[in-house]
């Protein structure tokens, strides 16, 4: 890519960018969001044209003008948000647009299985897809992985991971890391988006940084740390880390008692004002469903939520709203957004009420506090852009200003940084850190260990639907929380807690 310009009205996404993927290495790309990576990657897989520079692949300039252009140039994308025909099975998604035929016009199922089981086996997947399953049936790890078989089959000369693992097991990326080695030494070009460090330096030959849509560097993974990459992704030394102050009070804010739904069972916690409570546990351990049904998103079969002592029907998500609990879904686009819609109605969605008179809105009293909550969680767009064309960071920071806007008593955040960059994972911290400090109880839910323990007052670590057991700040660890989260007894297990000890 040579000299790539693009520009979104005012706002210039990229600034004179010059960079090679070469043919058997993994190139990792970073930067915060908004620095520029997602429309780098529209522009290689045709959904972007750049205003100007060039684009060659092995040396032939090509004009991309599609998505069809680029995967006939042996492009390849695979989206951090996938995209999945709900009615259609695994199978039918893969091979969408390139389904075997018998004869004229008859769709060849058989073969279709075949060819499919042989991919499975190939990439690696095979004991973790079913050929026959709907999309609408599969869960966020398994659609991730219909992507990336997807993108995988046909000629394929470069390969780019838009964040793959926010959605898998340990088990899943161990199979993507042994597949993405197998396409860098067939020759393939690989480009690798991840914000989770350790990825970066386990996967990577060549670290691109990018900021305010301009190249950094391009430097080797082994002649580089991890301070390194931050400063050139922020401009600032980010070595520190987050500590945050310890602020919760006696007043119990959301009381739940023996909820139970069809996916958990039993479930009892409180959270008191200005405590911060992690859901840790596994892959389909139970943690996003439980939090779907305190906001009245799925049906209960039993127990109780009191919100400030008092018990509250949450029949559906407007019930959760009025008793003062806000949610920020994991799947984002599938639960949170307007995606045809601007930030401005994504984010005012909730308090029409407050800058409405006589049921009319008043316009700039809604500019205002948009404007206000955008600049707080850094959204470097115009507040009348369409979400769709965010980043799935800027995405995620809409939802978090949304209930920012609020003012919830409860507010649930489900992988909160999922899909974050560095710089901006510190000031979702900061922002949680002054909920906290205002009284909101805060349930957050990350598969990432290290910011439960950083974020958390109290660990509650679910299996199976169950809460396993309880850690307190002092008593949290890494090895205590996987303990918990992959024991097999969970009564001993839970007992066991409760006498400071692990089975």
């Amino acid at each position: 890519m040579t000299r790539i310009v693009k520009n979104f009205g005012a706002v210039r996404a990229l600034r004179d960018v010059t960079l090679e993927f070469p043919a058997g290495a993994v190139t990792a790309l970073m930067g915060e969001n908004g620095a520029g990576k997602s429309t780098l990657l529209k522009i290689i897989c045709g959904d972007h044209v750049a205003d100007s520079g060039t684009v060659e692949v092995d040396g032939a300039a090509l004009q991309l003008r599609s998505p069809a252009h680029a995967r006939a140039a042996g492009i390849r994308l695979i989206p951090q948000e996938p995209e999945i025909v709900p009615h259609l099975t695994v199978a039918e998604n893969v091979y969408l647009g390139a389904l075997p035929t018998r004869g004229a016009r008859r769709f060849d199922r058989a073969a279709l299985r075949r060819r499919l089981a042989d991919d499975l086996v190939r990439i690696g997947f095979a004991k973790v897809l079913d050929p026959d399953t709907l999309g609408i049936d599969l869960t966020p790890a398994q659609r991730q992985l219909v992507e990336i078989l997807r993108a995988l089959t046909g000629d394929a000369k470069v390969v780019a991971f838009d964040e793959p693992t926010s959605s898998l097991s340990e088990h899943e990326v161990g199979a993507l890391f042994a597949l993405i080695r197998r396409l860098r030494a067939q020759g393939l070009a690989v480009i690798y988006v991840s914000h989770r460090m350790q990825e970066i330096f386990q996967l990577a030959d060549r670290v691109a940084v990018l900021r305010d849509g301009a190249l950094v560097d391009a430097v080797d993974a082994a002649a580089t740390d991890e301070g390194d990459l931050v400063r050139m992704m922020v401009g600032r030394d980010l070595s520190r880390g987050f500590t945050r102050e310890h602020v919760a009070t006696e007043e119990v804010v959301l009381d739940v008692r023996d909820l139970t739904s069809d996916d958990v069972s039993g479930i009892s916690f409180q959270v008191r004002a200005g405590e911060v409570v992690a859901l840790a546990g596994l892959v389909g351990a139970g943690r996003s469903e439980l939090a779907r049904a305190l906001v009245g998103d799925l049906p209960l079969r039993g127990g109780t939520v009191s919100v400030l002592g008092e018990v509250r029907r949450l029949n559906r998500p407007a019930d959760a709203i009025r008793a003062g609990i806000g949610l920020a879904p994991e799947e984002r686009k599938a639960q949170a957004l307007f995606l045809d819609r601007s930030i401005r109605d994504n984010i005012s969605l909730v308090v029409l009420e407050r800058i409405s008179r006589l049921r009319f809105v008043r316009r700039a009293a809604e500019k205002d506090l948009v404007r206000e909550y955008t600049g707080r969680l850094r959204v470097r767009t115009p507040m009348e852009r369409d979400v769709r064309t965010l980043s799935g960071g800027n995405q995620q920071k809409v939802v978090l200003a949304r209930w920012l806007a609020r003012r919830p008593k409860v507010l649930i955040l489900d992988e909160p940084t999922r899909g974050i960059d560095v710089g901006a994972k510190a000031e979702i911290y900061r922002i949680i850190a002054d909920l906290a400090a205002a009284g909101v109880a805060l349930v957050v839910i990350s598969s990432e260990l290290p910011e439960v323990l950083g974020l958390a007052d109290r660990v509650l670590v679910m299996q199976g639907g169950r809460i396993t057991g309880e850690l307190d700040r002092a008593e949290a660890t890494e090895e205590a929380v996987l303990a918990l989260a992959m024991a097999d007894d969970l009564t001993t297990t839970t007992a066991a807690t409760s006498h400071g000890e692990l089975s």
